[in-house]
């Protein structure tokens, strides 16, 4: 029996084991030819007879053929399958493919994709449930930004409330480096295109800005600080330029990644005026010089913070904002009179280029509030343009220079000598055309034979050998002499500081009188052997002029703070130095430098007005080799004399051309200044004439109750 096809078996039937069939014995039917299989007989068609040429058809029963053991019967009809024919037709051909069985593979695609979803739910419940505060706040590191507002600065203004220094609008330029990378720009090269655009704006270098825009894992870079809003307002076009063109696929946006932070700018309105006193900042607004350095702390107020969320460097508006606000720094009200400083920086510029000096210092105060109304220097520096601005010239000479004061620092001495109640104004003082000290040979500052001079008229010439001589009487020995004479100096203000605070002020040198070498207790009494700064030395007159009492100088006025309230300056320290008879007298005898035809400052007198002042003419220690060279030239003094309500110094360094005397160069510029001061604050001319205190006296006339003092 010929097994069954495969592909004819109904589906889900179970396949039979095959059969091996015993040979059979030859049919007499066999065909020889056909390998001794039997013919197969010949069954008519259906409806049909057979015949010759006709062929068997299927649907009718098979005959029954002979078997081994007797007569085959015939088997049922069945369909045969057209495949199944096909393969019963061609010899030799292959089995048929058995497919496997598909319900073991739909489980294990199941299983597969559930733990593929169950990876998906537990990282979703991980990122959704358990972590999501940790990946909120990663990406709040992003998201949301936190910039620093900075606290408007003070301002400083004169008495009168005229800003010397004042703070306007800027903009600090600063940069998203990641949204300048090729993914975020689009281009390659945004960070050098950008650069291009900006430098010119903001005057920067190109190389340097492309540089921080392509700074590697960076969010924040600042390129530029305190820029106008003129320059703010040209990149905003650019940007507005550039975003346009990119929308409309005409390039890319460079400028997308530039941003702007509000900020604020430190302007002097007045430019140099008073430069010295008010100071300057620097490049991060910090004070960097003079009172901006001094009170940067109540000028710079207190930062705020804002924060808020942020997309493409763009703030998202609906998110919110989180803001602590900026604190104002405190309002500084100074003495200074814009108007006498205007005048005194005038003067003292033209005097310093006349003569060629290295620099020269005028200030102007109130004997008696101590209140300092003008401090000048010349050459000075415009704080608007540091850069500009000779590094020499950033200071304040008139109270960082120590100098040797030579022939104004008389006055202590005269002081000393009248308040010990040593001489008086008309002591007969016998003054030779040379006096040897110690290791040196003193001479005045003219060739002389001997003059016959009183105690005002030492003061009035100005002869250090006269007032070598009538310190020398302080005490029963010269030691006991130089220190009554160092407690006056001590008590006048020298060797310490005004009491100003003023950065970088110098309280000059004054050693010990234990200290002084055989010629500094000769040469200490007119001004040379100690240093002093110009404030120290003006105060000196000042007290003078008050009466005998030293009121400590004083450059702030008073503050208002964010408040709006305004506070007045803590009251100067006063200290009596000198008797008010003592002082009155040293005034009379400083008139007669100025007013009578022998003193040495006749070139500050001012019609109208009594004045007292002295000349100084001293020798120079060069600050850069530490030897004498050149002279310090100067003229201190106040007026009305009877009345004193100002005093003016005026210093020169160093002139290298015309006169180097102090009442030649200096008296002029005391006038000058005094004159406007005088005017400016409306002060009445004196009432009364000055004293005529007499200079000098005739040996051949019989000698007075005084003292003789040489």
């Amino acid at each position: 029996m010929t097994p069954r096809d495969d592909a004819d078996r109904p589906r889900g039937a179970r396949p039979q084991p095959r059969r091996t069939a015993r040979p059979a014995a030859p049919r007499p039917d066999a065909d020889p030819a056909d390998g001794g299989r039997p013919r197969a007989p010949r069954v008519p068609r259906p409806g049909g007879t057979g015949g010759a040429g006709s062929s068997g058809g299927t649907g009718g029963p098979r005959p029954a053929r002979a078997g081994r053991n007797g007569p085959w019967r015939a088997d049922p009809v069945r369909p045969v399958g057209r495949a199944a024919a096909l393969r019963r037709n061609r010899p030799g051909g292959p089995r048929a493919v058995r497919l496997g069985a598909v319900r073991p593979r739909l489980r294990l695609v199941g299983v597969v994709l559930t733990l593929v979803m169950s990876v998906f739910v537990v990282r979703l419940l991980q990122v959704q449930a358990v972590d999501a505060s940790a990946y909120a706040a990663k990406a709040a590191v992003n998201r949301w930004v936190t910039h620093e507002v900075t606290a408007d600065r003070g301002t400083i203004t004169d008495r009168s409330g005229v800003d010397l220094a004042t703070t306007v609008d800027a903009f600090d330029i600063t940069a998203d480096p990641y949204l300048f990378t090729p993914a975020q720009a689009k281009v390659k090269d945004a960070p050098q295109q950008a650069a291009q655009l900006l430098a010119p704006i903001v005057g920067g270098d190109a190389t340097k800005i492309a540089q921080q825009l392509a700074t590697p894992k960076s969010r924040y870079q600042i390129i530029a600080q305190q820029q106008s809003p003129q320059a703010w307002n040209q990149i905003q076009d650019l940007k507005s330029t550039l975003a346009a063109k990119a929308a409309a696929g005409q390039g890319a946006d460079v400028l997308a990644g530039i941003f702007d932070v509000p900020h604020s700018k430190r302007v002097y309105p007045a430019g140099d005026l008073a430069a010295g006193v008010v100071g300057f900042v620097n490049s991060q607004g910090q004070g960097a010089g003079g009172l901006e350095s001094m009170l940067d702390k109540e000028l710079a107020g207190k930062n705020g913070k804002i924060r808020y969320a942020q997309s493409d460097g763009r703030q998202v508006p609906t998110a919110g904002s989180q803001e602590q606000p900026a604190v104002p720094g405190t309002d500084v009200q100074l003495t200074l009179d814009r108007d006498i400083q205007w005048a005194a920086q005038s003067a003292i510029t033209q005097q310093v280029q006349k003569s060629k000096a290295d620099r020269g210092y005028v200030i102007v105060q109130d004997p008696q509030t101590g209140q300092v109304l003008a401090m000048a220097d010349a050459p000075g520096f415009d704080p608007n343009d540091l850069s500009h601005a000779d590094s020499a010239a950033l200071g304040n000479a008139a109270v960082q220079d120590a100098y040797e004061p030579g022939s104004v620092s008389k006055l202590m001495s005269m002081s000393a000598i009248i308040d010990t109640g040593t001489a008086t104004p008309t002591t007969r003082v016998t003054v030779p055309g040379t006096l040897p000290r110690a290791d040196r040979l003193f001479h005045d500052d003219v060739d002389h034979g001997t003059w016959y001079l009183t105690l005002n008229g030492v003061l009035a010439k100005s002869s250090n050998i006269g007032t070598i001589e009538a310190t020398g009487q302080l005490g029963k020995t010269q030691a006991q002499a130089n220190q009554v004479l160092y407690s006056y100096l001590r008590k006048f203000g020298i060797g310490q500081p005004t009491g100003t605070g003023f950065p970088g002020e110098t309280p000059g040198i004054l050693a010990k009188p234990q200290d002084w070498n055989a010629s500094q207790q000769y040469t200490i009494p007119f001004g040379q052997g100690l240093s002093v700064n110009a404030l120290q030395a003006t105060s000196v007159y000042s007290t003078i002029a008050n009466g005998g009492v030293r009121v400590e100088p004083s450059l702030i006025r008073g503050t208002t703070g964010p408040d709006g309230r305004f506070v007045p300056a803590a009251a100067p320290k006063k200290t009596r130095v000198v008797s008010q008879q003592t002082a009155r007298t040293v005034s009379e005898m400083l008139e007669s430098v100025v007013g009578s035809e022998q003193g040495t400052g006749i070139n500050a007198r001012i019609d109208g007005y009594r004045v007292a002042g002295k000349t100084g003419t001293a020798n120079r220690v060069d600050p850069t080799t530490g030897r004498y060279k050149g002279y310090t030239s100067s003229f201190f003094g106040f007026a009305p004399a009877d009345k004193p309500r100002v005093t003016v110094s005026c210093v020169i360094q160093n002139p290298t051309k015309g006169s180097y005397f102090g009442g030649d160069i200096c008296g002029p510029v005391f006038k000058q200044v005094m004159q406007f001061a005088l005017k400016s604050l409306g002060v009445a001319p004196s009432g009364a004439p000055a004293p005529k205190l007499p200079v000098t006296w005739n040996p051949s006339e019989p000698a007075t109750h005084d003292k003789k003092a040489g």
